[in-house]
């Protein structure tokens, strides 16, 4: 069996399985990545952040045993970031590619973004126990910015995936005609 680089950075940490733990994830993943000189609006940040974001929800939404928490692991070896989450069930396993969603459909399109953002992704067992990881990758230039060999999706399938991010960071029920300003309505 090949041996696998050391890493040059190495970021790990085990999170409770709910949206909390999900979200201190996402945090510290940008932070970190912010520490070893990929500031929070580069690229690298953004689409890392995010992809963890999709992969960290989807362990607690459709991977969640109680009082079992998930795992990330955040690595850099020669120019490519990968980002592991393990959960403990393995008997859920993610589709081998994104399945299509309704347009109306208010979830299912993390895999989309992941497989749009990342170069690189996919599902693999845990050796020592129960579980799976799933992974992703991105390589990055010394500069910071993805390399940009990847096809990018359609326009407006870009703009689709952007806006469910959104709405899944803001978070679902806020409407704009909802919104309020200094405790008034406007």
């Amino acid at each position: 069996m090949p041996q696998r680089p050391a890493p040059e950075r190495e970021f790990t940490m085990r999170f409770t399985s709910t949206s909390r733990g999900a979200r201190l994830a996402r945090r510290l993943v940008s932070h970190r990545l912010d520490n070893w000189g990929h500031p929070y609006t580069t690229p690298v940040n953004e689409t890392l952040t995010l992809i963890t974001s999709e992969l960290t929800t989807n362990a607690v939404r459709h991977a969640h045993v109680p009082g079992r928490d998930f795992h990330v692991q955040l690595t850099l070896v020669e120019g490519i970031f990968r980002i592991e989450v393990t959960d403990t069930r393995d008997e859920k396993q993610p589709p081998a590619s994104p399945p299509a969603t309704d347009s109306l459909s208010e979830s299912g399109r993390g895999l989309l973004l992941v497989a749009a953002l990342a170069d690189g992704w996919g599902v693999s067992s845990r050796r020592a126990a129960p579980g799976k990881t799933v992974w992703a990758e991105l390589r990055v230039r010394t500069k910071g910015h993805p390399l940009t060999h990847r096809v990018a999706p359609e326009p407006t399938d870009v703009d689709l995936l952007l806006a469910t991010a959104s709405l899944l960071r803001d978070g679902l029920g806020s409407r704009p005609e909802e919104a309020s300003h200094g405790g008034r309505r406007q």
